[in-house]
């Protein structure tokens, strides 16, 4: 087969998992028997590419685990019965790195390392993918995504991103908590200079980031007032609402005598009217602030 699709397609190369070789120019695809074949992308027309899907599999990264097989099931829903290996509470944790920055081999390889389980990850592409992690049952025993990156970026030079989900107990959701995190994870990366983000954290991004621009503008106006294009008292104002209202610990943040902080603050207030001391009023302010740093997106 291999032999009649270098007729077609004479850019056909044939790749093992130990060669490594990634290509941004190459579409890959693996044979029924798991070898994998790449074709450069100019010359697959769009009705080549469907054709090729009908009796090749897209390769999105390593070949699946058994483990993988079975998540890959539950995510999709195609199953005849209810999977009895998932037994824990599970998550799933959206990752993203530069592209050809790293072999997805060798970064499934270094991530293994990092636990004392076989973690599913099922890859989107050659640099983006879901990692599918248990609740541990001493949440002490729990390596951070911090950590992570540390160890990942000081051994493999490697620039990666996480947006974590909550935990769920049905495997039921799965479907839907995945096309969720997927939906919302690159938008919501975009929208902060964090590393690592929960969706805790995420979901003033995702109210923000998915309104639509007039709204954007109208937060960001309405709340912030003159104050719209004034970075050094906006910057001031979000580090004061990151660090949870405290003033003192504020102004450490920002090596900034805390009467100068003061001042600040009081100027916004007697400016706009809205006190942000008070929780509810800083709720609205750092919204607006999300709205105001994105409204030309």
């Amino acid at each position: 087969m291999i032999e009649q699709l270098k007729n077609i397609f004479p850019s056909l190369i044939v790749d093992s998992e130990e060669k490594g070789y990634v290509s941004e120019t190459y579409q890959w695809f693996l044979t029924h028997n798991g070898e994998k074949i790449g074709i450069a992308k100019q010359e697959l027309s769009e009705k080549d590419g469907r054709l090729m899907r009908t009796f090749l599999t897209p390769y999105q990264g390593p070949p699946l685990t058994k483990k993988e097989k079975v998540w890959k099931q539950i995510i999709d829903q195609n199953f005849t019965e209810a999977p009895t290996s998932i037994t824990s509470p599970y998550r799933f944790v959206y990752f993203s790195m530069n592209k050809n920055q790293i072999n997805p081999g060798v970064f499934k390889e270094s991530i293994q390392t990092l636990f004392d389980y076989s973690v599913p990850i099922i890859w989107e592409n050659e640099h983006e993918g879901i990692l599918i992690e248990e609740k541990p049952i001493i949440a002490e025993e729990s390596i951070s995504y911090e950590q992570i990156i540390d160890i990942l970026m000081s051994d493999l030079y490697v620039n990666i991103h996480f947006f974590v989900g909550p935990y769920s107990k049905n495997y039921k959701d799965a479907k839907h908590q995945y096309k969720s995190l997927l939906t919302y994870a690159n938008r919501i990366l975009t929208y902060t200079d964090k590393s690592v983000i929960s969706y805790k954290e995420a979901i003033p991004h995702i109210l923000v980031g998915f309104s639509d621009q007039a709204f954007r503008e109208y937060i960001a106006e309405t709340i912030l007032q003159e104050f719209t294009d004034d970075t050094d008292l906006l910057q001031t104002i979000h580090t004061f609402l990151q660090c949870n209202l405290n003033v003192s610990v504020a102004a450490k943040d920002l090596y900034m005598h805390r009467n100068s902080l003061q001042y600040r603050l009081d100027k916004f207030i007697e400016k706009t009217g809205i006190d942000i001391r008070q929780f509810h009023q800083a709720t609205t302010v750092y919204l607006a602030l999300l709205a105001n740093m994105h409204k030309e997106d």
